[in-house]
């Protein structure tokens, strides 16, 4: 009898450590800041994750700064997931769109609304959009500009992309016919993270309800100063990275209807960030140097990448003038040493701006901007629950 009661004991025992070592080990993972989680074990996707960004501008009278932050800070946010992994090691996609709200010029009848461009990953396209913005005295209906995004945009139903909308106003957030309630509560039901940045003081956005937007999607709430001027420094580095652009832009062969537009679209967002000042130019740059800037749609060397690229499929007609009348063994070989030529100016790109920012570090000097520090801290927040983290 004291056998067997002396085994109980033992299992009771082993029972009880097991169970308070587990529960230990959970309160630890609960208690795990955002910011200091590691690397999640790997993960099998049915298909790589995308990280889609909805972004809502106002564009009435008072939001000239907004447009600008947005303008100069878009490189700095996609250089940012540069770094940026799923769980199984891999890259994920990045797609966005843009609205404006709150515009005179907009039509009425659709709220004062318009969907500027639905998820793009072309990073030329979308700095394009955000240039052609302009402001104008408006009413600004925040549930109705959400309603719109989520009705308009394909947002997919992929359980492993992390779908954010990011939107951004000075006025209450209960202004127009449609409830904010109502709309931030279906995104959040849709798995859509409304994420709200008023730009003023935070307690005025909190007594506007901002914050409760945010709070009833399960978003972030945040107030910036989007009159703040951006202090950019200069380095070393600079004049070379854009001498390195210059070489890159050489490396593009255009092709088929949209070529020759979208050849001179590159060249124009060029001057369009140098124009904004050297230093967006600078991290447009750099942007062109990694893997989300890619223009297979309309550049020979990106399509040749695809593993369905057929170049005997491509109108002969539509190549550059140095191209035409040759044969697809010469035109073959070109592609092979401008994608080399376009690896090696890429690689000193990246490398440039490794001792940019090291520099900049150096220098105990920091360029955030306050929209990107914004939509950044909410983005790696909202990642880590999508099993997306940050090198």
């Amino acid at each position: 009898m004291k056998k067997y009661a002396h085994k109980t004991m033992m299992l009771l025992l082993i029972l009880f450590v097991g169970t308070s070592f587990a529960h230990n080990e959970r309160s630890e993972e609960s208690f795990t800041p955002v910011g200091l989680q590691t690397k999640p074990e790997s993960i099998k996707y049915s298909r790589q994750p995308v990280v889609k960004i909805a972004l809502l501008l106002d564009t009435s009278n008072s939001m000239d700064g907004l447009i600008n932050q947005a303008k100069s800070q878009l490189w700095d946010i996609v250089n940012q997931f540069a770094y940026a992994k799923c769980g199984n090691d891999s890259r994920p996609g990045l797609q966005i769109a843009l609205y404006q709200y709150g515009n005179d010029d907009l039509a009425s009848q659709e709220g004062y609304v318009q969907q500027v461009l639905g998820f793009s990953s072309d990073l030329d396209e979308i700095s394009e959009k955000l240039f052609s913005l302009t402001t104008n005295g408006g009413e600004e209906f925040c549930g109705q500009v959400i309603h719109q995004s989520l009705l308009q945009l394909k947002w997919g139903k992929n359980p492993d992309d992390l779908k954010m909308i990011f939107i951004a106003g000075n006025e209450p957030f209960t202004q127009g016919r449609k409830d904010f309630r109502e709309s931030v509560l279906n995104a959040k039901e849709k798995d859509i993270v409304v994420n709200t940045i008023f730009c003023g003081s935070y307690t005025q956005g909190v007594n506007t309800h901002w914050q409760e937007g945010a709070l009833l999607a399960g978003g972030e709430y945040m107030a910036i100063d989007h009159n703040r001027q951006v202090v950019h420094i200069k380095t070393p580095y600079d004049k070379i990275i854009i001498k390195l652009n210059a070489q890159l832009n050489n490396t593009y062969i255009s092709y088929g209807t949209k070529g020759t537009h979208r050849i001179a679209q590159q060249r124009t967002q060029d001057a369009q960030a140098m124009e904004m000042e050297e230093v967006v130019a600078v991290k447009r740059a750099v942007s062109k140097s990694s893997g989300y800037y890619n223009n297979a749609e309309w550049d020979l060397v990106d399509a040749s990448a695809k593993d369905d690229f057929d170049l005997g499929k491509v109108k002969k007609e539509t190549l550059p003038a140095s191209l035409k009348g040759k044969s697809d063994q010469q035109i073959k070989k070109h592609l092979a040493e401008k994608k080399a030529e376009r690896q090696s100016v890429q690689k000193e790109i990246q490398q440039a701006n490794a001792k940019r920012e090291a520099y900049l570090a150096k220098q105990q000097k920091n360029e955030t901007g306050e929209l990107e520090q914004a939509m950044l801290q909410a983005i790696r927040k909202q990642a880590a629950k999508k099993d997306l983290y940050w090198e």
